[in-house]
C-alpha cells in the first residue's frame, strides 16, 4: 500500500509517495510561489504530486490517500488563514478535494503532521501519549494520543508555541506576551543574544558574525556556548529554563509517556539535552515520580511528508 504526504511551506512545497513501512520512495519538490495566489500554489501541488506519479509509473488509484501538512490551523469549515502564504479563509479542503477526487484527502497543521510522523515512525514510536515540540523559526507542536493527533474540539488545539509561560520584553508575533515561541525559538535566541550585545557585553557571537550584529544566527550562538562565551551560556540557560518551564507545565497536565524536541534548534541537542530533565523536575508537581523521557526528533526534515502521508 502507498500513501503521497505533501509538506507545504512559504518558500518551498515537498511531496513524497512512502510505503506502509514509513520509507519515502520517491520524492518531488517545486517553490511556493506565495506571490501568485492560493489558486496558482493549489495548481502547483496538483501538477507537483501527479508528476511526481507520473514520473515513478505509479496511477492515483494506485495511493491510498494524500495527506497535507499547512502551516496554520484548519477550521471546523475547511478554512485556513496562513499570514506567510498570504491566506485568510481560503477554502483548502474543498481545493484538495476537486483537486483530487480520486482519491482520500487529509490535512493538518504542519507541526502536528511532524509529530505524527514522529510518533509512528520515530523518536516518539510506541507511546501512547506523546508530544512534541518543533523549535524552529517560531515553535509548533504536536500532541498524539493513542496514536492519533490530538487537535482538540475546534482544530485549535497542541498549538503548544502559544502556551504563555512568563513576561517577555517584546510581543509574540500572535500579539500576546509572554508565548513560549518568543523564549525558545531561534529567532528569541538571537533576539536576546542581540540585546545582551547591544547592552554592550563582549561576546565571540559578534566576532562569529563579523562584527554585524544583524547577521547573528542560533547556531553561532550554541557554537559560542560551547567555548564558554559568557553571552551565550546566559542565552542557552535562558532558553532552557523557559524550555523546561513549559515541558514541566506539560507534564503537571498530560503526563505523556515522552516528549520530542524536532525542528532545526534541535541540532545542537547535545547542549538541549544536557541537564533539561533536572530543570523539568524542578518544576513538576510530583518531583519524586518517574517521568516522561525527553529525547530529540530522529525524522529530521522527512517528519512532514511521512506524517502527512499517515493522516486520517
Amino acid at each position: 500500500m502507498l500513501f503521497v504526504g505533501v509538506d507545504i511551506g512559504g518558500t518551498g512545497i515537498q511531496a513524497g509517495v512512502v510505503n506502509e513501512e514509513g520509507k519515502i520512495l520517491y520524492r518531488k519538490e517545486c517553490a511556493t510561489k506565495v506571490e501568485d495566489g492560493f489558486e496558482k500554489v493549489m495548481d502547483d501541488i496538483n501538477i507537483l504530486v501527479r508528476s511526481l506519479l507520473g514520473e515513478n509509473d505509479l496511477d492515483i488509484y494506485e495511493i491510498n490517500s494524500i495527506g497535507f501538512g499547512v502551516p496554520s490551523f484548519i477550521n471546523k469549515k475547511g478554512l485556513v488563514t496562513a499570514v506567510n502564504l498570504g491566506w485568510y479563509e481560503v477554502e483548502f479542503i474543498e481545493s484538495l478535494k476537486n483537486k483530487f477526487p480520486e482519491v482520500k484527502v487529509y490535512a493538518e497543521n504542519d507541526a502536528t503532521v511532524a509529530a505524527v510522523g514522529e510518533a509512528k515512525f520515530g523518536s516518539m514510536k510506541g507511546k501512547d501519549i506523546a508530544v512534541m515540540y518543533t523549535l524552529g523559526t517560531g515553535v509548533g507542536g504536536g500532541i498524539i494520543i493513542n496514536g492519533r493527533a490530538f487537535t482538540g474540539a475546534n482544530g485549535m488545539g497542541s498549538e503548544i508555541g502559544h502556551a504563555i509561560i512568563g513576561e517577555n520584553y517584546f510581543d509574540c508575533n500572535c500579539g500576546n506576551n509572554g508565548c513560549l515561541e518568543t523564549f525558545c525559538s531561534a529567532t528569541a535566541i538571537i533576539k536576546y543574544a542581540q540585546k545582551l550585545i547591544e547592552e554592550g557585553r563582549e561576546s565571540i557571537i559578534l566576532d562569529m558574525a563579523e562584527g554585524d550584529i544583524k547577521t547573528i544566527n542560533a547556531k553561532m550562538v550554541f557554537d559560542s556556548y560551547r567555548e564558554g562565551d559568557v553571552v551565550a551560556l546566559e542565552t542557552v540557560n535562558r532558553f532552557k529554563l523557559y524550555l523546561s518551564k513549559a515541558m514541566a507545565s506539560m507534564v503537571n497536565t498530560l503526563d505523556p509517556d515522552i516528549i520530542s524536541i524536532g525542528g532545526g534548534v534541535s541540532r545542537a541537542s547535545d547542549i538541549i539535552l544536557e541537564g533539561l530533565d533536572e530543570l523539568v523536575r524542578q518544576h513538576i508537581l510530583y518531583k519524586k515520580e518517574d517521568f516522561t523521557d525527553i529525547v530529540c526528533a530522529t525524522l529530521g526534515a522527512d517528519a512532514g511528508i511521512i506524517g502527512a502521508a499517515f493522516l486520517s
